[in-house]
């Protein structure tokens, strides 16, 4: 014991030694202590069990958001060029839940200095039934920076993806539309939704928007113009069944997501089903060059002015054609009377076949699945007679693009497509060598000379050739008066790359548009004549090719 922990008292000569010793202090001290580390190491370890759990959690929350967000991504959609025709993208959506908002009379004036042009009377209604409501969906960067800045609680942002189309209208019937949970159902996002949505490769079309547009822009016009109740075309490369352009209107903006019921706007292009009319008659005289019956100059004498089949009378829509006219004279002068004789010749079997081989009688297979399905009939005589000339036989604009591509291009079997693709099959030959040789001369002759009828669509430097088709639309028991105006054009005939089809439905005159020939001519004429393809189809197609053909031969290197 140390000196200074010892006292020493006398009291009446006694010593009194005191001791002095520790108390209990440090020992209740120490027990704290150990109690308090004990605690602490329990808490330690409960904080870095409920931390554990919480990142467990919140991986499964963004787990199960990347499942979210890989569930809506659908890959983009790209024209020729790369122009973007569908596109997924990132976007975020404001909502406020009215229980949360800290000062609402400040809130309402800060959003009405962001967003001016807001209804704040609704929002004020929406804020007194105290539920979460959407405010803003797609905000713009920089709104949103100023709306997180206001720091309200009440505002919630959710990140989403969301399928835009930034052409709008252009391609509505090609592209298609998608439902609320993300799947195609119309065109191309409905039959590519498999790979749209499982692919890492964007998908590339044949389809080039600068041609989409002019063309599109053309049938606008003239839909003005004649009153129609609609109208399609069809851009086609003849060699590879490519398709630049195809248009049916009227169209739709799929960015509204809206349910299109109206038949109105049925692809006209594709699904639409229509007696055609005196289009068919090329096909008749390529039957006749195909199977030996006929040459261009074999001689049909004494063609009657009108004919008998059953209960049914064939007449010539013109009383001024001759009686004797040679097979490509048929052709030029549209003569029905000679293109059942032609037909006749041909015989149902031989006829039928050829229609098949071209793909024109029976559903065709292409990339959308909005594909009308010709209407089945029972082949006789009668049928055949009036088949021959393109009475009572239905088809798609689509599949009369294919067929003229085939009857031009050498009697090569082509496929239309919408999907580019890196490589081309070789084309199987379907037709004898010398068919469109015959054939493209006869197409061009409709062009140019008097007798044919589609003149205006002369257009100089661009060597078109074409048919005409003009055909009453079939009614409850018989025919209407309205009409289906077609024309099947080629262009450049000596070497034929691109077939434009053009149909108008239900097309009127119009006594105020003035035509002006593009043969280098001059020539003026005032007011519509006749209700035919010849004054209302073959002008629409003569105006395509004077804004198109400059860029088909800038873009694809074609020289005429």
């Amino acid at each position: 014991m140390n000196s200074k922990d010892r006292f020493v008292l006398y009291d009446n000569n006694e010593r009194f030694d005191y001791n002095k010793s520790k108390t209990d202090i440090n020992i209740k001290f120490n027990r704290v202590a150990f109690i308090f580390f004990v605690l602490l190491v329990i808490s330690i370890i409960y904080s870095i069990h409920l931390t554990h759990l919480s990142l467990r959690k919140l991986d499964s929350l963004n787990d199960n958001q990347n499942k979210t967000f890989s569930k809506l991504q659908r890959q983009n959609i790209v024209d020729r060029n790369g122009d973007f025709l569908a596109k997924t993208v990132s976007s975020i959506d404001i909502g406020i839940n009215p229980v949360e908002i800290i000062d609402e009379k400040k809130l309402i004036l800060n959003l009405k200095y962001i967003f001016p042009n807001k209804d704040y009377k609704a929002i004020k209604s929406k804020f007194d039934r105290k539920k979460f409501f959407w405010f803003e969906k797609k905000i713009s960067d920089e709104n949103y920076e100023k709306i997180m800045m206001l720091g309200d609680k009440s505002i919630k942002p959710e990140e989403k993806l969301t399928r835009i189309y930034p052409q709008k209208n252009l391609f509505s019937h090609i592209i298609g539309q998608i439902d609320e949970d993300n799947n195609g159902i119309s065109g191309l996002e409905k039959s590519l939704n498999n790979e749209l949505t499982t692919n890492t490769n964007t998908i590339k079309l044949t389809v080039d928007k600068d041609i989409q547009f002019l063309i599109r822009e053309e049938l606008i016009k003239f839909n003005k113009i004649f009153r129609t109740l609609g109208s399609a075309s069809i851009l086609m490369d003849v060699n590879s069944g490519e398709i630049i352009s195809i248009i049916s209107l009227p169209d739709f903006d799929p960015n509204q997501r809206i349910k299109i019921t109206d038949t109105k706007y049925i692809n006209r292009s594709t699904k639409g089903v229509y007696e055609l009319g005196s289009v068919f008659k090329t096909f008749t005289l390529a039957a006749g060059f195909h199977e030996g019956i006929i040459e261009p100059d074999t001689e049909f004498k004494n063609l009657e002015k009108n004919i008998r089949c059953g209960k049914s009378s064939i007449r010539e829509y013109d009383k001024e054609i001759p009686s004797d006219l040679t097979a490509a004279q048929i052709l030029i002068r549209s003569g029905n009377i000679g293109s059942v004789r032609i037909g006749q010749a041909l015989g149902i079997e031989k006829f039928k076949k050829f229609l098949n081989e071209l793909n024109l009688i029976n559903p065709i297979e292409f990339d959308i699945d909005e594909i009308g399905i010709p209407l089945k009939f029972n082949w006789g005589k009668c049928k055949l007679a009036t088949a021959s000339y393109g009475h009572g036989i239905t088809t798609t604009i689509l599949q009369l693009a294919n067929a003229y591509s085939i009857i031009v291009n050498g009697g090569y079997k082509i496929s239309p497509t919408l999907i580019k693709k890196n490589s081309r099959d070789k084309n199987k030959k379907i037709l004898k060598n010398n068919v469109s040789e015959k054939i493209n001369p006869i197409l061009r002759k409709i062009v140019t000379t008097k007798e044919g009828t589609a003149s205006l669509a002369n257009v100089d430097g661009y060597e078109v050739g074409g048919k005409t088709g003009t055909a009453q639309k079939s009614a409850q028991g018989g025919y209407s008066n309205v009409k289906i105006n077609t024309f099947a054009s080629v262009f450049p005939i000596s070497d034929p790359k691109y077939a434009l089809v053009v149909m108008l439905d239900e097309p009127k005159t119009n006594s105020e548009y003035v035509y002006s020939y593009r043969d280098g001519s001059g020539i003026r004429y005032k007011g519509t004549p006749f209700n035919t393809a010849g004054w209302t189809t073959v002008e629409v197609v003569g105006q395509i090719i004077e804004k198109i053909g400059p860029i088909l031969a800038t873009k694809y290197n074609e020289i005429y």
